[in-house]
């Protein structure tokens, strides 16, 4: 969010049903208490006693070595209790009445509320049902108000409809400083927050948790989950470096080429942009010759990391012309470009951010585009190409070089 939240603004988070959105708000909020004297919770989806079962799994009001209200720190219990407990300064309030939740809002005058969910607040003065284009309007409308004239923060939950936006009225996404969703396969372990519109910050930036038995885990190394296991190597891989925001995150690409059994080729997509695919296929088979047509072709990132930023064109490129030769590239080579429609490879942003996060995860080699300004000390051998040839040429070792594993033996494209 740019480094903190900006009082009195309004923060709209969107995800799919299940997520864990109720849960990563919970703990937010849990968070803030410890710092600021009053934090409101209000619970329009579940009951007082619904939320107090979450708050228990999640350990919400008791935190270990932290200071109570009387200066003293909590103390363990065999158990793993905490054994002094301080003055909890969450309030929750289970309430789908606007007009009362307005009420309490100016008379509790919180630092941060947290509405879940706008989608279930009903507002009196209007016949239409919770939920529709004019209460979620209106009620998004009078809780700004609110927050404005107040200098509350408020974090607004909204449900996402079946296409992945959020619910409601466009104009609800227009009304609010800070848009984020709320990403991630909900049978996986991992979620991503990503920033979408920031009036105080950035767009862009991600966070990445974890879904653990006791919440949602911040993952510090976000560049190990998206890497697959380097140990053994395996032909039609690629490693690229992706940025989120400000933050470069290290992603395995796979690719599987192999003999289609259709009348037209297959052609499938995870976490890679499929448009994308499609002109980076066309560049191979029309500017290096290889014959991809009649070929049905597979690319994935590893752990799903949706990569949509043209900096990984080279990678998949590569990958792609690793599995149809069956050739390993090497694994301590990162491979940084975006491939245009001539067969060149064109310059990408924040070279730096990206040539820094490889060399501390221990990788040796960086193909970049040519003419990339980059400091000199990065720690890496830096291999300038032109080209995707060139790119091909560099990345994938020939039969007699015997540098890496070469699992089998093809022409030379």
């Amino acid at each position: 969010m740019g480094g903190g939240v900006v009082p009195g603004s309004l923060v709209l988070i969107g995800g799919d049903p299940g997520i864990g959105k109720s849960t990563l708000l919970l703990q937010v909020a849990n968070k803030l208490s410890y710092n600021l004297p009053r934090i409101l919770y209000v619970s329009a989806e579940e009951s007082g006693q619904q939320v107090k079962l979450r708050a228990s799994r999640l350990d919400v009001g008791e935190e270990e070595g932290k200071e109570n209200s009387n200066g003293n720190k909590n103390k363990k219990k065999n158990n793993g209790k905490v054994e002094t407990a301080r003055e909890n300064n969450l309030y929750v309030m289970p309430e789908t009445d606007l007009e009362e939740i307005l009420r309490e809002l100016e008379s509790l005058k919180p630092q941060v509320a947290v509405i879940d969910s706008i989608q279930t607040l009903h507002f009196a003065a209007l016949t239409s049902s919770p939920g529709s284009v004019a209460q979620v309007r209106e009620c998004t409308s009078a809780l700004m108000q609110v927050g404005k004239r107040e200098n509350i923060t408020l974090l607004i939950v909204g449900h996402v409809t079946i296409e992945g936006a959020i619910a409601g009225p466009r104009v609800l996404e227009h009304l609010v400083d800070t848009v984020l969703y709320f990403e991630g396969d909900r049978y996986a372990s991992h979620r991503l927050l990503r920033s979408v519109k920031n009036r105080f910050g950035a767009t862009h930036e991600i966070g990445i948790f974890e879904m653990a038995q006791r919440g949602l885990v911040e993952v510090d190394n976000p560049s190990e989950l998206f890497l697959g296991n380097r140990d053994e190597a395996s032909p039609g891989t690629s490693i690229v470096v992706a940025c989120e925001g400000t933050r470069p995150i290290v992603v395995e690409i796979q690719a599987l080429v192999s003999p289609t059994s259709y009348t037209s080729p297959r052609r499938s997509t995870t976490g890679i942009d499929y448009n994308r695919l499609q002109q980076i296929l066309a560049v191979l088979e029309k500017r290096v010759g290889v014959p991809l047509s009649k070929l049905d072709a597979y690319v994935a990132s590893v752990g799903g990391l949706g990569v949509g930023e043209p900096a990984a064109d080279l990678g998949v490129a590569i990958a792609i012309v690793a599995s149809f030769r069956d050739r390993v590239v090497d694994p301590r080579t990162v491979l940084i470009g975006e491939v245009g429609l001539g067969g060149q490879v064109r310059l990408v942003s924040q070279m730096e951010l990206r040539l820094k996060e490889a060399a501390k995860l221990g990788f040796k080699k960086a193909i970049v585009p040519k003419g990339q300004s980059f400091p000199s000390d990065m720690g890496l051998e830096i291999i300038p190409i032109s080209k995707v040839i060139d790119a091909i040429i560099a990345a994938i070792p020939s039969e007699k070089s015997g540098d890496f594993p070469v699992i089998a033996e093809e022409d030379e494209i």
